[in-house]
């Protein structure tokens, strides 16, 4: 008997943690999903390295006002030094394509060239040496972005035949990517440097220095929301709060049944304050009801007076009898 009575109020809350273990589980089975690309100008590695590479690109404001101090909207620029005699400098933008919208690139189709991310001038001809492209590699230690798909290569190394069709090698870039260590440096700032090319000036080689080239740790991912964390140590709360309850009003204050809740007599009396509760509610809208008749009670002094009048009455009308 003993045993039914403290499993009684116990049975409700085991039932209530099963249900919310099975719904939790429930919940963890998601159906598959496609894998989740990595974030644009980014990559991580297998021994957990991280490189992100987003703050050297650079994008104009999208409205007019004036950019913040510390936001570049100028491309990156990089000196030809020897390359046709220093008379071509390169313009160039990191996973994306150039800010500054140019036109006119030599061998590339009118609507390509809001996706030109590198070129360089040369006299009153403008060549570009590569596509926008958003996606890092790793090759070892070395991290590198690649530009393809620019203007047709020089004439003698252009022609490769595949059957009957005509091929085209087109101009190509190879950015390697270097950390700068120095702790004054922003984070936004680069220093981009032009290597070489190759003597078909089919291929182009740059070095870039700077901050966030370092290895860094990836960002940790939230799995559990705000409002989950919350929700679950109030259901732990209340549980230890029941649980506990329980087991001292059961060995110290032995009592038994639903005796054994905590506070027992404030949860018996639930019900009963909100029926008391609900007949002072409706004790006053119903005083709010216009013509509604009403009793209403007469004065003390009123019904005194009264008595007194009936006294004389009666006494005068006994001394007329006697009369």
């Amino acid at each position: 008997m003993h045993f039914k009575s403290f499993h009684s109020p116990l049975l409700l809350l085991l039932t209530l943690l099963l249900h919310i273990k099975v719904s939790a589980g429930a919940s963890n089975q998601k159906p598959d999903l496609p894998v989740k690309m990595a974030k644009p100008c980014t990559i991580s590695s297998a021994t957990g390295a991280f490189y992100d590479l987003t703050e050297l690109r650079i994008s104009l404001p999208k409205t007019l006002k004036k950019p913040l101090k510390h936001n570049r909207v100028d491309d990156w620029k990089a000196r030809g030094y020897d390359y046709h005699n220093n008379q071509a400098n390169f313009t160039l933008n990191i996973c994306g394509p150039i800010a500054q919208k140019q036109a006119n690139f030599v061998g590339v189709e009118e609507h390509l060239w809001q996706n030109v991310s590198a070129f360089y001038e040369l006299g009153s001809e403008r060549f570009s040496i590569g596509q926008e492209n958003t996606t890092l590699l790793l090759r070892g230690r070395r991290l590198v972005l690649e530009y393809r798909n620019g203007s047709p290569c020089r004439e003698q190394a252009t022609n490769l035949k595949d059957g009957n069709d005509l091929q085209i090698r087109r101009k190509s870039s190879l950015i390697s990517f270097h950390c700068d260590k120095d702790p004054l440096a922003a984070p936004s700032s680069a220093l981009v440097t032009y290597v070489g090319s190759l003597d078909d000036e089919c291929s182009y080689h740059f070095e870039v220095l700077s901050k966030v080239a370092c290895v860094t740790s990836e960002p940790a991912k939230q799995l559990v929301g705000p409002g989950a964390v919350f929700a679950l140590i109030c259901i732990i709360a209340v549980l230890v709060y029941f649980i506990g309850g329980i087991f001292y009003q059961r060995n110290v204050a032995h009592a038994r049944g639903w005796r054994q809740l905590p506070n027992y007599s404030i949860w018996a009396g639930i019900g009963s304050s909100i029926k008391d509760i609900f007949i002072i509610l409706s004790s006053s809208c119903m005083g709010l009801l216009p013509n509604r008749r009403r009793y209403t009670m007469i004065p003390s002094g009123r019904l005194h007076r009264r008595a007194e009048d009936e006294n004389r009455l009666i006494d005068q009308l006994d001394e007329e009898w006697d009369d």
